[in-house]
């Protein structure tokens, strides 16, 4: 795939002028989202990024556009599952609800700075070095492994992380959020942050940590840095909206952590494959080509991608609602 510079300054403008009108409204008027808002927003920024495949499929054909939704898929995922965590962080806090949608937009903006450097980065180390792949693919299916086991944080998993613990003693921080800036003045007129502060920071060095588990697996599906930076682009537009809109159905999606270690283990596995069929790692096979190492089409990923992310939200979905069905006749009881 060939992506000229005409076309990557298009795609960044447009993206960019997209997020700015997202800034504007939360800056003129901070708020609370009603379902409906929120809907129309997610339904816009979905449409967005399904119209922007069938661009990709009409401009490059299917198996780009299948790379590009796979990706999508994938990262979209992985960022309804970082929602999880920005609730907790948002209850340890204490953020105001009004308060929230500008700290989840910065919060994104921060994502898809970060994200945009481990691209850059996993896409000169790819081009340099063909064996990141055997790393990128043991990485995520450790990563996999561990999701399986320890399955979705929650509220007692949560610790503040040495970055946090040390502003809290380097800096003078307030107790309250006042107008929802990170300075206030308190009544003796000395100037302090608030813990608008804080949250950003617990916000920020989570996504460095989501962005090192993503990036990987969307190298896993396409080695383009086009449809990785795009990718990642739409799966995080639209996702403060979707934090209000799903509200307390996050809490019902019980098996969404173990269908992501099942997305992510496949693609490490899928990475690794395709890592030893175009192998020239001198100690593996005598830096020659694995013969029985297959290729993975991309339409068996975007099978297995679906397939899985819609068992996993159906299964939720059973289990939760069976629970609480039981909760109400234990209450009758």
């Amino acid at each position: 795939m060939d992506v000229s510079t005409g076309v990557w300054v298009v795609t960044l403008v447009v993206l960019g002028a997209v997020l700015a009108v997202d800034l504007l409204i939360i800056g003129r008027r901070p708020h609370e989202p009603s379902i409906k808002e929120s809907s129309i927003w997610v339904s816009f920024y979905v449409a967005l990024a399904l119209l922007f495949g069938v661009g990709v499929w009409v401009t490059t054909g299917g198996t780009i556009a299948g790379e590009f939704y796979a990706g999508w898929l994938t990262e979209y995922s992985l960022s309804v599952d970082n929602l999880f965590v920005f609730v907790i962080i948002m209850s340890r806090f204490a953020v105001p609800r009004k308060f929230q949608q500008e700290v989840l937009l910065i919060g994104i903006i921060l994502a898809l700075v970060m994200r945009g450097g481990f691209i850059a980065a996993g896409a000169a180390l790819i081009s340099q070095f063909a064996w990141v792949f055997y790393i990128f693919g043991a990485f995520l299916i450790y990563t996999a492994i561990n999701l399986a086991r320890e399955g979705e944080m929650d509220a007692e998993d949560y610790k503040e992380n040495v970055v946090i613990r040390y502003a809290r003693r380097a800096l003078r921080v307030s107790n309250d959020y006042g107008t929802g800036r990170f300075t206030t003045t308190n009544s003796a007129g000395r100037r302090m942050f608030t813990p608008l502060l804080l949250v950003m920071i617990a916000i920020g060095t989570t996504d460095l940590i989501f962005a090192l588990d993503s990036i990987p697996a969307i190298f896993g599906i396409t080695d383009e840095p086009y449809l990785v930076f795009t990718a990642n682009v739409f799966a995080l537009m639209g996702l403060r909206q979707l934090y209000f809109l799903l509200g307390g159905l996050l809490e019902r999606l019980v098996y969404l952590s173990l269908g992501l270690s099942v997305i992510l283990g496949f693609i490490g596995v899928k990475l690794v494959l395709e890592a030893l069929a175009d192998n020239n790692v001198p100690f593996i096979n005598g830096g020659e080509h694995v013969g029985w190492a297959p290729h993975i089409p991309i339409w068996l990923s975007l099978t297995v991608i679906i397939g899985t992310l819609v068992i996993a939200t159906v299964a939720s979905l059973v289990k939760s609602s069976r629970d609480s069905k039981k909760e109400l006749v234990s209450a009758d009881h």
